[in-house]
C-alpha cells in the first residue's frame, strides 16, 4: 500500500514551511552565485561587466525553457500522485528527461551558431563588449546539458515533496560555481585567466555536477517516481500535457527576455555604463525575488496535490499564508534597496558615473517590489490548477503592454531616472490583471471542489 503523501495531510503552514523554505536556502544560493560571477566579471572590467549583462536575455530564454518544461513536469506529475495514479506519474518523469535532452540539443546549436548573431544585434563588433559576450554566451549556451538535467531532477523530487533533496542538488550546483569562479575568471593559482569565459565555464561544470547528483538522489530516494528509460518512446498525448501547463511559463520568460533586451536597447541610448547597471540590477533583485520563486516551487505542487484530491480548504490555505510571505521578503528587499544602494553597488566596483546612474535607479525600481510579491504568487496558482495561460497574460500585460511602451517615452524626456518609473507603473497594472484573472479561477475551479 502507498503511504499517504504529506501534502495530503500535513498542517498548512508546516506544510508550505517545510516544502518551500529549503527551495528558497537553495534559491538565495543561487541568486548568491549569480551575484558572485558578475562581482569579479567587474574585476576584469567595465565592458566584460556590461557583456554579461548583454546576455541576459538569452541565458534567461534558456533556464525559462528548462525551469518552464519543469512547472509542466512538477504540476502534472504532484496531481497524479494526488489521484493516485501512479503508473501515469512514472511515464510523466520519463517524458520530461527525454525533453531535458532535446531541449539541451537545441540550445547547443544555438551556442554554436547564434551568439555572435545576438550580440550583432546590441553592439558594434569592434568593441571589447561583444567579444567578452561571445565567449560568455557561447559556452554557457551549448554545455546546456547540465541546466537542463539539474532542473528536470530538481522538479521530479519537488513534486514528491522531497523538496530537502532538490535544496542539496542545487547547493551542490552553485557552491561548485562560487568556488570555481575566481579561479577561472582570474586565474588563480595554476589556472589561466579566461575572464568573462572563465565565469560560462564555472557555471556549465556546477550545473553538469548538479545534473549528475540530482539523478543520483532520485534513484536512491525518491521512491515514489521510477525513471527507467529502457525500451522509451516518446508520447505524444503526455508532453502536450506538459507544455499546455509548461509552454505558458516559457512564454512569459521569453516575453521577459525581449523586454530585457528592448530595456537595453534603449539604455544604450543613454550610456553602455546604464545597461551594465541594469545588468546589477538584476543580479541584485534576485536575492529578493528567487526566494519568492523558491517559495512557488514549493507551492505548485501542495495546490496541485490538493486539487487533484479535491481538497478546497487546503488550496485556499496555502495561497493565503503564501502570499502573506511573499509579500513580507518583498518589502523587506524594497527596504534594502532604499537604505543601502550605495553599498550593493561597491560590490561591482562601481565606478563614479554607475554610483550615479545606480542609486536612484535601485530607488526607483524596487517600488514595485510589493505588487510584484503578490502577483508572482497568484501566477503560482495558475500553473498548479492547470491555467498557465493566465500567468501569460499577466506577463504580456505587464512587460509588453505596459513597460516597454511606458519606457520608451520617458526616454524621449532624456532624462534617465525617468525610464525606471516603468517597472512601478507596469506592476501595478500586472497585479490588477493578476487580481482579475484569480477571480475567475477560483470561482470556476477551486469553489467547485466541494
Amino acid at each position: 500500500m502507498q503511504r499517504e503523501n504529506k501534502m495530503g495531510v500535513m498542517p498548512i503552514k508546516k506544510l508550505v514551511i517545510s516544502m518551500s523554505l529549503p527551495m528558497m536556502i537553495s534559491m538565495l544560493v543561487q541568486a548568491l552565485y549569480n551575484v558572485v560571477d558578475s562581482i569579479f566579471v567587474s574585476q576584469v572590467c567595465e565592458d566584460a561587466l556590461t557583456a554579461v549583462s548583454l546576455a541576459f536575455p538569452a541565458q534567461n530564454l534558456m533556464i525559462g525553457v528548462a525551469t518552464g518544461t519543469g512547472v509542466g513536469i512538477n504540476a502534472l506529475l504532484s496531481r497524479s500522485l494526488g489521484a493516485k495514479d501512479f503508473d501515469k506519474a512514472n511515464k510523466i518523469a520519463n517524458q520530461g528527461v527525454f525533453l531535458a535532452l532535446l531541449s539541451a540539443v537545441a540550445f547547443m546549436l544555438f551556442g554554436v551558431f547564434g551568439t555572435s548573431l545576438f550580440f550583432r544585434t546590441q553592439i558594434d563588433t569592434s568593441s571589447p563588449i561583444y567579444s567578452y559576450g561571445v565567449d560568455y554566451l557561447s559556452v554557457v549556451c551549448a554545455v546546456s546539458i547540465g541546466l537542463f538535467g539539474q532542473v528536470t531532477m530538481e522538479r521530479l523530487m519537488q513534486a514528491t515533496g522531497k523538496t530537502t533533496l532538490a535544496m542539496i542538488t542545487q547547493l551542490v550546483g552553485a557552491i561548485t560555481n562560487i568556488i570555481l569562479d575566481p579561479i577561472l575568471i582570474l586565474g588563480l593559482g595554476p589556472f589561466p585567466r579566461m575572464e568573462a569565459k572563465g565565469a560560462a565555464v564555472a557555471t556549465v561544470i556546477g550545473q553538469i555536477l548538479a545534473f549528475i547528483v540530482g539523478i543520483i538522489l532520485n534513484q536512491r530516494c525518491n521512491k515514489e517516481v521510477h525513471i527507467n528509460l529502457k525500451g522509451f518512446r516518446p508520447d505524444g498525448k503526455l508532453i502536450a500535457e506538459i507544455y499546455k501547463i509548461g509552454v505558458p511559463s516559457i512564454i512569459m520568460v521569453a516575453i521577459g527576455s525581449f523586454m530585457t533586451f528592448c530595456f537595453n536597447k534603449i539604455l544604450l541610448g543613454f550610456s553602455t555604463t546604464a545597461a551594465a547597471v541594469f545588468g546589477v540590477y538584476f543580479k541584485l533583485q534576485s536575492f529578493v525575488f528567487m526566494p519568492i520563486f523558491g517559495l512557488n516551487n514549493g507551492v505548485i505542487p501542495i495546490v496541485a496535490f490538493n486539487y487533484g484530491a479535491r481538497k478546497r480548504q487546503r488550496i485556499t490555505a496555502t495561497l493565503k499564508f503564501s502570499c502573506t510571505i511573499a509579500v513580507a521578503i518583498m518589502a523587506f528587499g524594497t527596504l534594502m534597496m532604499w537604505a543601502i544602494p550605495e553599498t550593493m553597488l561597491r560590490l561591482f566596483d562601481a565606478s563614479e558615473d554607475m554610483m550615479g546612474i545606480g542609486v536612484p535607479a535601485l530607488r526607483i525600481i524596487s517600488t514595485h517590489f510589493i505588487f510584484a510579491g503578490a502577483s508572482i504568487n497568484l501566477g503560482a496558482s495558475f500553473q498548479a490548477l492547470g491555467r498557465s495561460h493566465f500567468s501569460t497574460i499577466v506577463s504580456f500585460a505587464r512587460q509588453i503592454i505596459v513597460l516597454l511602451p511606458a519606457a520608451y517615452l520617458l526616454s524621449k524626456t532624456g532624462v534617465l531616472n525617468y525610464v525606471w518609473l516603468a517597472f512601478p507603473i507596469a506592476e501595478v497594472v500586472s497585479l490588477i490583471v493578476s487580481l482579475i484573472c484569480f477571480r475567475y479561477v477560483y470561482k470556476t475551479l477551486i469553489c467547485k471542489l466541494d
